[in-house]
């Protein structure tokens, strides 16, 4: 398991992640806009170039992070937990949400065996993440 702090932005995801490669000698290893996702054609014409996800990878670590949909409220941020199997993901999903609000319950997605969005009970932001790999 592997905690991995996620970035919200709202619509300037592209330039932080390009300066933070530069900062912390990193590379962007993954981005991704919403007008390449599988999710294009349900998305805002004006919106398809927001940056659906960004990965940038250094020595040290991992940093994820993305442009919120436009006309939505975009926290700071929040905390992806990465996880080995479906069955870890759910076990966590559900921990993390007992006395907490779902905001995307845990399901299969097209980059996910399972991925959920939840604030627990003391008010914090997770993200649950069982990944496939890539042709999966």
């Amino acid at each position: 398991m592997r905690f991995i702090p996620y970035l919200n932005f709202n619509g300037n995801c592209r330039e932080a992640f390009d300066f933070y490669a530069g900062a912390f000698h990193g590379k962007v290893t993954m981005r991704m806009t919403f007008g390449e996702s599988p999710l294009a054609n349900d998305t805002p014409p004006d919106a398809r170039d927001r940056v659906m996800h960004s990965q940038l990878e250094t020595r040290q670590g991992i940093l994820m992070g993305a442009d919120g949909p436009p006309h939505t409220r975009t926290d700071n941020g929040m905390v992806n937990v990465d996880v080995a199997t479906p069955d870890e993901a759910d076990r966590i999903f559900k921990a993390l949400a007992e006395g907490g609000s779902v905001q995307m319950p845990i399901a299969e997605t097209f980059w996910a065996h399972r991925f959920g969005m939840l604030t627990d009970r003391y008010g914090k932001p997770w993200m649950v993440n069982c990944l496939k790999t890539m042709g999966e």
